[in-house]
């Protein structure tokens, strides 16, 4: 497993170099840097020194790729695609436009959104796989049927109603909780309780039938019948036998977003005032600080193909006889 791991880490470089080559290449051929300084002075009128000192200050005068005037490695290294890109494959995430420090905001916001990200997961999985399991019991009946019409409508609802419905009713109708903002400590859980409960109910409908849909299949095999001709209860046949022989697709859905929860929700930190990482790459794009969104791509591409790493992974754990090679 260890030379698997290695071969997959390695296999990681050139991918994430290639991602950092197209990012660093759609942000500059759109945008110029004499373009970003005119955007970032917010004046109609710009004077060309104003521009300079600008670029000066974030490094933006160099060379995009290759500096010609520098000699030797420094030709390479003295450029602004290695000075802003290429650092952040040893974690050095810089400066942002407007001059904060990039690490340091990730790791003050990436708490909100994992206290927001982790309950949603964990009891939505608890929920989907136990309502799935449910009218997999009751598969062929009107039960059945009534909750697969229910989970099509929740999966058409979109989920900016969702959290409009859930503000007006609970947040501003009932009073229970806060509509939106944010406070550190324990008082935070009160903030999140609204964002937690809309992302379960919002995610219902389409993890439920996917799950079913997995079920379903597990219940219709051999191995699923020779169980029930040996006298096993329907109950024991399906969380003993179906749940633990559909838990390597489970775990592909599930591990494979672990690290994405870590990014936060673009649209859930945004309406309730959460200060996650998902309202910090909202507000740099609305700002036009490229130095924030580069970082964030490069984060979640990391991140990504380490959820994809620990998925294969987690197939060995779940079915032994899964061998890494």
């Amino acid at each position: 497993m260890t030379a698997y791991i290695l071969r997959r880490i390695l296999y990681a470089v050139p991918i994430l170099l290639g991602i950092n080559i197209l990012t660093f290449a759609l942000f500059f051929v759109v945008n110029t840097p004499d373009d970003m300084a005119r955007m970032h002075l917010g004046m109609k009128r710009v004077s060309p020194e104003l521009i300079v000192s600008w670029k000066e200050e974030r490094g933006y005068n160099k060379p995009l790729f290759y500096n010609e005037r520098s000699v030797g490695l420094e030709q390479l290294t003295d450029t602004i695609f290695f000075q802003k890109s290429m650092r952040l494959f040893s974690g050095h995430f810089g400066r942002s436009d407007a001059g904060r420090d990039i690490g340091s905001d990730i790791k003050q916001r990436m708490w909100p959104s994992l206290a927001i990200a982790i309950p949603v997961l964990l009891v939505g999985l608890l929920v989907n796989v136990t309502f799935a399991l449910l009218i997999s019991f009751f598969r062929g009946t009107y039960l059945d049927l009534g909750a697969v019409i229910l989970c099509v409508i929740l999966m058409s609802i979109s989920g900016l109603f969702y959290i409009m419905f859930g503000q007006f009713m609970i947040g501003k109708l009932f009073k229970l909780v806060p509509i939106s903002g944010y406070e550190g400590g324990w008082d935070a859980m009160r903030f999140l309780v609204l964002p937690v409960i809309i992302g379960v109910v919002s995610g219902i409908g389409g993890s439920t039938r996917w799950y079913r849909t997995l079920f379903l299949e597990e219940i219709n095999k051999d191995y699923v019948r020779t169980a029930r001709a040996k006298g096993v209860s329907e109950i024991r046949v399906l969380f003993r036998h179906v749940l633990r022989n559909a838990l390597i697709p489970i775990l592909t859905g599930v591990v494979a977003v672990l690290p994405l929860l870590f990014m936060g929700s673009l649209i859930t930190e945004s309406f309730f005032g959460i200060p996650g990482l998902g309202s910090y790459t909202i507000d740099a794009i609305s700002s036009q600080d490229f130095a924030i969104v580069r970082a964030m791509v490069f984060l979640g591409s990391v991140l990504y193909i380490f959820g994809l790493l620990l998925t294969d992974i987690s197939y060995t754990i779940a079915d032994p006889r899964i061998r890494l090679s």
